[in-house]
């Protein structure tokens, strides 16, 4: 069955190596094979790798693209256990991820990496809020 995708004017879709750029109208491709597929919105590049949970997800990237770049793999590990070291609670996440990568489902691995963004992005909401001198949730009640 061919995935099918829809793409909006001007929105871009990486397919293997290639960038596809759409036109100014919206368009939807059917596409059969078997090739890493990313939306624009999920592609990350080094400048805004700007966290370290957006480190880790931009090395699973990159493995995602080239199954076979070791040099991916090898940051993806010094970069996992430095996050765990330093938040011990993202072990959940990252746990996941990796059970993701040993089974070669890469593309489900990059999805559990957004989750541990968006928990990277909560607890630094959180830090940031306790600086500010705002309660955090349920805080102070």
């Amino acid at each position: 069955m061919a995935l099918k995708v829809e793409l909006k004017p001007g929105e871009k879709l990486l397919i293997g190596n290639c960038v596809v750029t759409n036109s100014d109208q919206r368009t939807r491709l059917f596409i059969d094979g078997n090739a890493p597929i990313l939306r624009e919105k999920d592609i990350l590049t080094s400048e805004t790798a700007d966290t370290p949970a957006k480190r880790l997800y931009l090395a699973i990237q990159l493995m995602y693209i080239d199954d076979s770049s070791d040099e991916a793999r090898a940051s993806y590990l010094a970069l996992s256990k430095e996050f765990v070291t330093a938040v011990p609670s993202s072990a959940r996440f990252v746990d996941q991820i990796n059970n993701e990568i040993l089974t070669g489902s890469l593309y489900k691995a990059l999805k559990a990496a957004q989750r541990l963004i968006e928990y990277e992005q909560d607890l630094l909401n959180h830090v940031s809020a306790r600086r500010s001198g705002v309660p955090a949730d349920g805080e102070g009640r």
